[in-house]
């Protein structure tokens, strides 16, 4: 095979190999995507979060930043049974952009409150209007032995910003496709001197 035709089989090599980068999720605080289930970590417990905007995106589950102002639909399930008998406070607050657990006067910044109580039933749904884009904190508290607080930041109608890890995938691909091109120039010059 000569180096000509090898190019364009090395560069859709390469971007095969940038495409998985460009969709992968990265979490918030206690959210992670696992199995396609979205799973809210507290202490050494697990729920599974889903949202629904059923005015803008019908079906359409999310599970960390939220697609667009509206109304909001949130369902956390249990998923270890141990939780049932436990107290669970749920809270939406603005981001004010202090540390993790810095957050201060929390009522002068909730948006939402869900006090403490048991759900034998392994589920929590609540509803929540966003009227504005912005960025938020939900904080999850399970009360038993000891307190587990989940933090999770997360968006409301904000534009996806593109991954930092996307970034440095494509400039290594550049940069490497660059490299490969010009040695590949000079061997084809060097060779018809």
């Amino acid at each position: 095979m000569s180096l000509p035709s090898l190019k364009p089989a090395l560069l859709g090599l390469m971007l095969g190999l940038a495409l998985p980068l460009s969709t992968q999720v990265h979490a918030h605080g206690g959210l992670s995507l696992a199995d396609d289930i979205c799973k809210l970590t507290i202490g050494p417990y697990t729920m599974h979060f889903t949202g629904y905007q059923p005015e803008s995106t019908q079906e359409k589950e999310f599970c960390e930043d939220i697609p667009a102002v509206g109304r909001t639909v949130v369902a956390l399930d249990y998923i270890e049974e141990a939780l049932r008998p436990l107290p669970t406070e749920v809270r939406i607050i603005r981001d004010t952009g202090a540390a993790a657990g810095a957050e201060g006067n929390l009522d002068a910044i909730t948006l939402l409150h869900i006090p403490a109580k048991v759900y034998p039933n392994g589920s929590i749904n609540f509803e929540y209007d966003f009227h504005q884009p912005g960025k938020f904190v939900g904080l999850v508290t399970v009360a038993g032995k000891e307190e587990y607080v989940s933090r999770f930041p997360f968006s409301v109608g904000e534009p996806k910003g593109t991954s930092p890890y996307l970034i440095g995938a494509i400039a290594v691909i550049v940069v490497g496709a660059g490299v490969f091109f010009l040695r590949g120039r000079k061997s084809t010059t060097a060779g018809a001197a």
